[in-house]
């Protein structure tokens, strides 16, 4: 591949990126108060591009310069939550030792294949992963060239930017079985450091809209009697002050569910007010969640609550009781802002890693524990 071509991918991947994020901010201020976007597999499966920059280290017995910057450009997807395969081309050039090729002469080599990755972690924060892939190895100098089979391993992180961008580095060695090009050599050991962009190709999904809680069902008049009363007429009488009744004056139900509102791992910090920042990505789908509350306790005003926090299974249980008070305080600070009166809601109340909801053994269960409830108070 010549050189100003791969320039050209890579100017275009970036270019890509830019347009993405821009993609996204609006795509978030049109979806602020959505669920999560309905991946069809349940995680991101969008093909993307990832241009690549990088340090080449050499084999010393390759007879040329040893360090040079080295290029590339991958196109793949994850095929699971925690594994992505990548088809890749990259370049080096460098040049050669003068005693072993003359003088001015160079050495280069282009590589074409496959890799795959398998990542630990949430998919919203810092994710170490390991690398491996094997290619075809086409080098160049002034001796001969020649294609040889190559294969690398080698370990990384990655950080999510945007909904469509992420950040990754990476290092591993690369062994190339090359035995044309310096025929006193089976093959070469070299090492390389490299960074990328990963640009995600394609719209999010649209979130999946919020199920509407469904009306209360009407009762048949025909039928609710009692002692010879049609309660449908008598409106349910004789119930105790307080009783929280539905449309037809009967006795209701009120149930306010949290599922969903969930925080980053470690969060809120001492002192940490604004509960935006302390919320799972995306915050927004936590926030409608506690509109909804807000607007359901606004409708019942008999209705009073308890705010618990709850945490994962992992660290001390002591400073989990505190992490737990932290969250329950910051959800009763919000509804309290938002024209809650304080008299109708007890505690804030941390349980700390007491009472998971689900297992503490995978990202999913642990993120699901790191919750805040509101349990109402008959």
């Amino acid at each position: 591949m010549k050189r100003k071509g791969l320039y050209f991918l890579i100017a275009l991947a970036l270019g890509g990126v830019g347009a993405v994020h821009a993609q996204d901010n609006t795509a978030a201020s049109s979806t602020a108060s959505s669920t999560a976007p309905a991946w069809p597999n349940g995680f991101d499966d969008r093909w993307y591009v990832a241009p690549t920059v990088g340090g080449y280290y050499n084999d010393t017995d390759r007879n040329t310069r040893s360090r040079q910057i080295y290029y590339g450009l991958s196109v793949g997807k994850f095929i699971s939550p925690n594994v992505s395969v990548e088809l890749f081309v990259d370049r080096t050039k460098r040049k050669a030792d003068t005693a072993v090729f003359g003088q001015g002469n160079t050495w280069s080599n282009n590589n074409y294949g496959v890799s795959a990755r398998y990542y630990f972690g949430d998919a919203n924060s810092w994710r170490p992963y390991l690398l491996g892939g094997v290619m075809g190895s086409y080098h160049h100098n002034p001796l001969n060239r020649d294609w040889a089979p190559a294969a690398e391993g080698g370990v990384g992180v990655s950080k999510s930017i945007t909904d469509s961008a992420d950040f990754r580095v990476e290092a591993g060695y690369r062994y190339d079985w090359d035995d044309k090009t310096q025929p006193a050599k089976n093959g070469y050991g070299d090492w390389f450091l490299g960074f990328s962009i990963v640009a995600k190709i394609g719209a999010v999904p649209a979130p999946a809209a919020p199920v509407a809680p469904p009306p209360p069902p009407q009762p048949d008049c025909s039928k609710q009697f009692r002692n010879g009363v049609n309660l449908c007429d008598n409106k349910c009488p004789d119930l105790p002050e307080g009783t929280i009744v539905g449309p037809d004056g009967c006795p209701q139900k009120v149930v306010i569910d949290l599922k969903g509102v969930n925080f980053k791992f470690d969060r809120p910090k001492k002192g940490e007010s604004n509960i935006e920042p302390t919320l799972a990505v995306p915050a927004s789908d936590s926030l409608a969640i506690l509109d909804q509350a807000v607007d359901t306790l606004k409708r019942y005003p008999q209705v009073k609550v308890m705010v618990a926090g709850y945490t994962d299974g992992v660290g001390k249980p002591a400073y989990n009781q505190s992490l737990s008070e932290r969250r329950a305080q910051i959800v009763y600070d919000y509804l309290t802002a938002h024209g809650i009166d304080p008299s109708r809601l007890e505690g804030p109340v941390g349980h700390g890693m007491n009472d998971p909801i689900d297992t503490n053994k995978t990202d999913a269960g642990r993120a699901r524990n790191r919750r805040t409830e509101l349990q109402v108070q008959q």
